[in-house]
């Protein structure tokens, strides 16, 4: 399995700052970076060490897991994000 964080409510992602220095300690970038890898091992075991403390301003993070190699995307509508796997798409045939 694959461990992803999502934001589950408007606002949009982002990390507190005692999560972010949590990140920053257990070797994650300096700088932040809107396009963080939300499969990030690092990123993953902050939000879980810190739970709701890992929240930052209008976010409520969770981590969702799917099978490895499962091709997937981070829809987002107004900050508020759910993972869309290509089994979730109805597809047209031309």
């Amino acid at each position: 399995m694959t461990k992803i964080v999502i934001n589950i409510c408007y606002g949009g992602f982002g990390l507190s700052k005692a999560a972010w220095e949590r990140y920053v300690e257990l070797g994650g970038q300096a700088e932040w970076d809107g396009d963080m890898d939300r499969t990030d091992p690092i990123l993953v075991k902050v939000v879980e060490e810190l739970g709701e403390d890992a929240n930052g301003m209008c976010a409520d993070l969770v981590i969702d897991d799917l099978p490895a190699g499962t091709k997937y995307r981070i829809e987002e509508y107004d900050g508020l994000e759910s993972i869309e796997t290509e089994d979730d798409i109805k597809w047209s045939v031309a």
